[in-house]
């Protein structure tokens, strides 16, 4: 498996938006994330690290403004810390190796699916399609995507 990490030749080729939201944990308006309407199947990894994050078979419409997600793809790859700010009490989530901020997870996801929201900025993150899985060091993960959008 490969070595993930924060890249700072990543980092400085961000988009000033990019930047403000993995660097500086900021938040994308909702409904403008480039992938927040994707459908098709491959992962999401993080823009800074390259650690795989989330399926596409995980992917869901939450209604929420942001690609939500019922579950990482690998686990270890997403912390979770306690966030306070804005008044409220929520949990951020962040690239493990990265440390980028991605979003926040709540509890108001599809029961069936195990009841999270992984509730992500497109600005985080990097589409891989399943057709350039292998080639991009992700063939470990093409069993966990299906074949069609």
């Amino acid at each position: 498996m490969s070595r993930y990490e924060k890249n700072e030749a990543a980092i400085a080729a961000l988009t000033p938006e990019q930047y403000w939201v993995t660097q500086e944990s900021g938040t994308e308006r909702p409904g403008s994330g480039e992938y927040l309407h994707n459908k098709a199947p491959g992962i999401y990894v993080d823009i800074v690290s390259g650690e795989p994050l989330f399926a596409s078979s995980d992917k869901y419409e939450s209604g929420c403004g942001w690609p939500s997600f019922t579950k990482p793809i690998e686990p270890a790859h997403v912390a979770e810390l306690r966030d306070t700010s804005h008044g409220m009490v929520r949990t951020e989530v962040r690239s493990a190796h990265g440390d980028s901020h991605l979003g926040h997870v709540f509890e108001d996801g599809p029961r069936d699916r195990g009841g999270l929201r992984y509730c992500i900025n497109s600005a985080s993150l990097r589409f891989v399609p399943r057709e350039e899985m292998e080639a991009q060091g992700y063939g470990a993960y093409l069993d966990q995507v299906e074949d069609v959008a």
